[in-house]
């Protein structure tokens, strides 16, 4: 990967975020959102660039939203690695970033766990890139109790479908990431998004799942989810979502589906 400027080249293979498109973009260092099983956290614990308690104090990447963006070949996600805020400040730097990008002629997908003031506020400012703009919605579960057991300061479910809805009615191209699916069974989650998918629901597995130096009142919650995962729900979850169209594999999903 070939990081200038907040820009990281992703071209060259087919898994993670390299499924989705061809560049990624982000602004702010850490994330509000303080998922339980963000890969972006891990990596910061890993070296030394925050940690548990401190990667949800946002930092702006003054050097990412003063540049200029060329256009790039291919899609560019932003954000990848944290999520968009209606926080004045952070609120700020993620619509100037997504200005520049669409302005520059780009093709952008945002992906977000929406909240749905950033969604009105983008179709407010940017509703002529219709064309050049796609949404990417992060929804894991209908259950407001396990998202905010995963996802605790992220938006809950009722918001997030009315971003999904807002975004579709205005004309907007969608779509939608049940990853990770945090609930057993994401086919009802699934056939409740659809109606307001123009393009593919993606679902996957959660990447990590800790067994060490889980707090004990977490480790229900934790054995939960490994339950999820076993093949035979797998199995299960693919046989009953297979003919749907719109439907993609994540690599994690396949992973575990092909048995490797």
């Amino acid at each position: 990967m070939d990081p200038v400027d907040g820009v990281v080249g992703v071209r060259n293979g087919f898994f993670g975020t390299k499924e989705w498109a061809d560049y990624n973009i982000n602004c702010i260092n850490g994330c509000y959102n303080d998922c339980k099983y963000c890969y972006a956290t891990m990596m910061a614990k890993r070296f030394g660039r925050a940690t548990k308690d401190t990667w949800k104090d946002m930092k702006i990447r003054d050097d990412v939203v003063n540049r200029k963006f060329r256009k790039y070949p291919g899609r560019v996600m932003f954000p990848s690695s944290h999520d968009l805020f209606d926080i004045p400040v952070f609120e700020d730097a993620c619509i100037t970033v997504l200005e520049k990008l669409l302005e520059s002629g780009n093709q952008v997908l945002v992906t977000t766990k929406p909240r749905y003031n950033i969604i009105k506020k983008i179709d407010e400012l940017f509703n002529m890139y219709k064309d050049s703009l796609q949404f990417r919605f992060t929804i894991t579960s209908m259950n407001n109790k396990q998202l905010k057991f995963w996802e605790p300061n992220a938006p809950l479910f009722e918001e997030r479908m009315d971003s999904l809805q807002f975004a579709f009615n205005n004309g907007y191209k969608t779509s939608v990431s049940i990853e990770p699916f945090l609930d057993k069974d994401p086919v009802p989650l699934v056939n409740i998004v659809s109606p307001y998918v123009t393009e593919s629901i993606w679902i996957g597995l959660m990447n990590y799942i800790p067994r060490s130096n889980i707090p004990q009142e977490e480790i229900r919650q934790y054995s939960d989810i490994r339950e999820n995962y076993i093949k035979e729900n797998i199995n299960l979850i693919y046989a009953n979502l297979k003919e749907l169209k719109m439907i993609r594999w994540k690599d994690s999903f396949r992973k575990k589906f092909q048995g490797r």
